[in-house]
């Protein structure tokens, strides 16, 4: 079963449209954006919650695999004109985490390892986690972050725990 969710389009133009250096009008409109659109849903649940609107995040499931794309926009750059890997750290730690609970439980990250392979300019970035091995409380899980025309950018490696559900005691 296949499940989306896709946040509301930015109106201002997009890094297809746009140099990477974009004047400050260009920027305070994008920032404004995102902040409206993720301003304008109160809901926070798996696939949709604030960060999850501010970034610009689409979520998807299919199988046993949760992909987290989102467009590389300026606001997301870094003052080298490339997408802050922080902002990139998060889609892949989102990916392993919402996979996570859509498949057995909420978790929380213990660890995660990143190797970031190469530089993104412009474009749509697609973040897809898997298991590599599932516990019973403790799950390992990987990411795979690629750029538009499907080149890794980099890799993530993550321990998570399983989090008892609100009123579960302990046998």
């Amino acid at each position: 079963m296949s499940w989306r969710w896709m946040p509301s389009p930015i109106s201002s133009p997009m890094p297809d449209q746009m140099e990477n250096k974009v004047d400050d009008a260009t920027m305070s409109d994008l920032a404004q954006a995102m902040f409206q659109r993720a301003l304008g849903d109160d809901r926070h649940v798996f696939g949709s919650f604030f960060l999850s609107r501010l970034l610009g995040f689409d979520v998807s499931y299919d199988g046993e695999s949760c992909t987290v794309a989102f467009q590389a926009i300026p606001p997301l750059f870094n003052p080298q004109g490339t997408l802050h890997g922080g902002i990139l750290a998060t889609a892949m730690d989102v990916s392993m985490g919402h996979l996570l609970h859509h498949v057995d439980a909420a978790g929380t990250t213990l660890e995660m390892k990143l190797q970031y392979l190469a530089p993104v300019q412009r474009g749509r970035v697609c973040c897809q986690a898997s298991f590599l091995r599932r516990g019973r409380s403790l799950s390992f899980l990987q990411s795979h972050a690629r750029n538009e025309d499907g080149q890794l950018i980099a890799h993530a490696t993550a321990t998570w725990k399983r989090l008892r559900q609100a009123g579960a005691t302990s046998a």
